[in-house]
This record gives C-alpha cells, structure tokens and sequence, in this order.
C-alpha cells in the first residue's frame, strides 16, 4: 500500500431519540428536548424526563448562548485525527437554558489567560461533513 492514511475524527451517529437535535444543528437553529410536565429543559436527548420521568417531551428551539462552565486545553489527543487542531479547548458550556454540553470553544486563543469560566459563549455551526453538523462555542459577541 503506498501512500498514507489521514486518520477520521469520529462523528456523531444519530439514533431515533438524538436524530431532532442533529437535524436541528444540522439546520443551524439548534433544538433542545423540553418536558411538558415539569419545564425542565433536557440534554442530551433521551426518551424520559431525568427530573420527573415523564415521557411528554418536545422539542423547543433554544437562543445556543451560555457560559463557560469548566474547560481544559487538550495539548496531546490520543488519535492522529486531532494533530493539526492541538491545542484547543475543550468547554463544558452552561446553556441560558439550564443544560450543559460538551464542546469545543473556538475563536480564542487556547491560554488560561483568556478562557476563563463564566465566559459568555454562543453556538457557532461546524459543518463537519455534508450529513454532520456539530456545535462549537465561540466567545458571545465574536
């Protein structure tokens, strides 16, 4: 075999219970599930409400502002996929909403010096491939 082989960053595979935030994300008008019992906002997607285990959930369009709960700088990734993006920041993002998610922060600087917790963030779209589209957050307001 000649020639080598750029390792694939893996990507999310939707299911029947995550396929409407996926869709959502993919249509950059992020959604997010909300039980009609309590009003308690819901991520990640499941089939029953965490808070009251009822089953009448729906899906609500969400703002995608918040802020940054905790975060860590990733220097070495484990998988070649990630080699040209090191370093970068990984941030667990209070949403307005209530919710925390996973994510990549992006449009700063990866230095503790400038990600802080509780900084603004809002959703930016990450066309990953033509099917997936990711959420990343970027500081509000750049």
């Amino acid at each position: 075999m000649t020639g080598t082989r750029t390792a694939q960053k893996p990507l999310p595979v939707a299911d029947p219970v995550t396929a409407p935030f996926w869709e959502s994300v993919k249509a950059h008008a992020m959604q997010l599930q909300r039980c009609n019992g309590c009003g308690q906002f819901i991520f990640y997607p499941r089939g029953v409400c965490p808070r009251c285990f009822s089953d009448d959930l729906a899906w609500q369009p969400v703002a995608g502002t918040g802020a940054v709960h905790a975060f860590t700088i990733v220097h070495r990734h484990p998988s070649p996929a990630f080699n040209d993006e090191v370093p970068y920041v990984v941030a667990l993002v209070e949403l307005d909403e209530g919710v925390r998610m996973l994510s990549n922060l992006v449009g700063i600087e990866p230095d503790p010096a400038r990600v802080k917790v509780g900084l603004p963030v809002e959703v930016v779209y990450d066309d990953a491939t033509d099917e997936v589209t990711l959420p990343k957050f970027r500081p509000r307001g750049g």
